[in-house]
């Protein structure tokens, strides 16, 4: 595994934890942290491609809203691996979605 591919996996919304799409929204923050033998310039060169290929998916009005750590040590079984943690207004469509299959079940007055 390298870091451009670690890098591309990271905004991929199959592995997101959440069932919404990051590119129905804008990443107001966006943390990661590496573990393993990588090159920090490497790291920031990666991470400064993605915000400037997909700039329409970050918003503008906040300055510098992109971390990255480094830790040396890698998850036991690995070379390097990473932990993303991202901000996103996509995820209003989780809440909408539940949102909406509570009230129907509300209104049928399901489970009361």
């Amino acid at each position: 595994v390298t870091v451009p591919e670690l890098t591309q996996q990271m905004f991929d919304a199959k592995n997101m934890m959440a069932a919404s799409d990051p590119r129905h929204g804008r990443y107001l923050t966006v943390a990661a942290v590496f573990r393993g033998k990588v090159s920090m310039k490497e790291v920031e060169e990666q991470m400064q491609n993605v915000q400037n290929k997909n700039s329409a998916y970050f918003v503008e009005w906040i300055p510098n809203n992109v971390l990255t750590a480094q830790c040396d040590i890698a998850p036991r079984g690995l070379k390097m691996a990473v932990t993303f943690l991202g901000n996103s207004t996509a995820i209003q469509e989780l809440f909408k979605r539940v949102s909406d299959q509570f009230t129907a079940m509300f209104r049928r007055k399901a489970f009361l």
